[in-house]
């Protein structure tokens, strides 16, 4: 009964992370993109303190901390200025798709890594990944090379960012097993990711944070929701079934697209659609084809 509990704690975790592209998106909007981003970290890291405890930073090996610690902040840096200063709603969900190309690609920097032999199915799971970000960025309009380009154009430094925070979870979530050694130092990430983005709003020309009562609320559902997910993902993966939460994390950008897309009251088109759920199969069966070799590779899991 005790492994059910923790694996529903793990199905909720999924559902959070869910809601938090669209979540983070309207409080940037709220705010600032820099600014809003800052506030959210800052929230969820008091929350994770008050639920987890405070960290106590001498347990922490020096590598991983490092190591670690700037590969998550980078990601989340990305991931979050990404949603936040796209041009408008629906693109904030384009970035959002291109994110869910992390675990294709964790799949695939992990058989790099081994240097075992490649399943057959990898590289054409990859490929139709790829194809599915594509897909969404074309829209309706039809697949078209021209037309990804135009669209990109519109605003290259977001697309860049999400593409380059996936490929920055990759490879945390391949190195870091090793490096932490059991360790979790989630805590002092989300502290570091929250001081960066201060940093970087103080030095940036964005206008005054103002505090309404709407986005105040929102901004506290956000950041509890983010620390909700992570601290109930982290008892999930030690005591929950994890076959099953990793099988089912993969429906994620599904989910989250779906649940995203409710919160901004942003209606997708069909070819946005069959663009996620070409992510979602590609993952899926970069997992399965790769599973016996790379059973765990779902215990890192971001925030989306």
């Amino acid at each position: 009964m005790k492994q059910h509990k923790h694996t529903l704690f793990g199905v909720a975790a999924i559902l959070l992370w869910s809601c938090l592209l669209g979540l983070i998106r309207t409080v940037t909007e709220q705010f600032s993109p820099i600014g809003g981003a800052a506030l959210i970290y800052t929230v969820s890291s008091v929350f994770l303190m008050l639920v987890m405890g405070v960290p106590k930073f001498k347990h922490f090996s020096l590598r991983y901390v490092l190591i670690g610690g700037a590969l998550f902040v980078s990601y989340e840096i990305c991931l979050a200025l990404a949603l936040g200063m796209a041009n408008d709603r629906h693109q904030a969900l384009e970035m959002a798709v291109i994110n869910y190309l992390w675990p294709a690609l964790t799949v695939l920097f992990a058989v790099f890594l081994s240097r075992k032999p490649v399943h057959i199915l990898v590289y054409p799971s990859v490929a139709l990944a790829f194809v599915g970000v594509a897909w969404t960025i074309t829209g309706d309009s039809g697949f078209s090379v021209m037309q990804i380009s135009a669209n990109i154009a519109t605003n290259p430094l977001t697309y860049s960012m999400a593409f380059g925070g996936a490929i920055i979870w990759a490879v945390y979530c391949n190195i870091t097993k090793q490096l932490a050694n059991g360790q979790n130092a989630i805590i002092p990430f989300f502290m570091a990711t929250a001081i960066a983005l201060w940093i970087k709003y103080f030095l940036s020309s964005e206008s005054t944070l103002v505090f309404t009562v709407p986005a105040t609320l929102n901004l506290a559902l956000t950041g509890v929701v983010m620390g909700s997910g992570y601290a109930l993902w982290n008892v999930a993966i030690l005591r929950g079934n994890m076959m099953l939460l990793a099988t089912l994390s993969y429906f994620t950008p599904v989910i989250s697209t779906l649940l995203s897309s409710l919160i901004l009251g942003v209606a997708l088109g069909f070819s946005f659609w069959q663009g996620v759920i070409m992510v979602t199969m590609g993952s899926l069966i970069c997992w399965w084809a790769t599973r016996e070799r790379q059973p765990t590779v779902q215990e890192k899991m971001p925030i989306a």
